[in-house]
């Protein structure tokens, strides 16, 4: 795998690089985040991890312009910060995945791990999934319900999708947050349930039929035929 590395701390590049060189893969370093989208838009990369906080471009504005053009290229982000709130900015930019400084070296090659055959099933994937008056074209990215088109931002777009690869099955919080985000769920947090009144409000709202309902204590289930949600 060729990875890009996009970090402006150069004692942190320089680790982060040995590392993945340690675990196999071949890596580009740059510095700023102009260069890297040039780099990323003009060479093929396999994955990029990218900091947050980095000079000439910042790494959420990079990862919004990469997924854009390179929609299942996947990003990791790095960052000192680890809110609900910095999360959700991160993963509002395209962000599939996120970690905290300091992390471990070993965590960020199991991820990369998870991301990189994540991409790899796409080329196998049916592209289009429909349920009730509900249509998701995975390669236009178009999401229709009742003919109307509705816009998601790309970790909505994903929850959605495995939701609806999961349909009429409850989903704990624990297998949303290994399954779309790559990580344990944690439990001082409540990113999960901020997207999914996200989506609610986006493909439920101002429809007649719900979708996405509540199982207390259990989590969520994507299903039409619930009484309440």
């Amino acid at each position: 795998m060729h990875i890009l590395v996009v970090e402006d701390d150069q004692r942190m590049s320089e680790l982060i690089r040995r590392g993945l060189v340690e675990n196999g893969f071949e890596i580009t370093v740059v510095y700023d985040g102009e260069m890297a989208l040039k780099l990323a838009l003009r060479e093929e990369y396999d994955l990029i991890v990218s900091d947050i906080i980095l000079p000439k471009l910042s790494g959420l504005d990079f990862c919004q312009e990469i997924k854009k053009q390179k929609p299942f290229l996947p990003i990791i982000m790095l960052t000192a910060l680890g809110t609900t709130d910095d999360k959700v900015e991160g993963f509002d930019a395209g962000a599939d995945d996120y970690m905290v400084k300091p992390f471990e070296m070993r965590e960020l090659v199991a991820r990369i791990g998870v991301l990189s055959k994540r991409k790899f099933n796409h080329n196998s994937q049916s592209f289009l999934l429909k349920y009730d008056t509900l249509e998701m074209n995975l390669h236009t990215k178009i999401i229709k319900r009742e003919e109307k088109e509705i816009d998601l931002t790309p970790k909505e777009f994903r929850l959605l999708q495995y939701m609806l690869e999961n349909k009429e099955r409850v989903l704990s919080r624990n297998e949303i947050a290994e399954n779309v985000w790559d990580t344990h769920f944690d439990t001082g947090t409540n990113f999960i349930d901020v997207y999914i009144n996200y989506l609610r409000n986006k493909i439920d709202k101002h429809f007649s039929t719900k979708l996405i309902h509540t199982k207390t204590g259990q989590g969520f289930i994507f299903k039409k035929d619930e009484n309440k949600s």
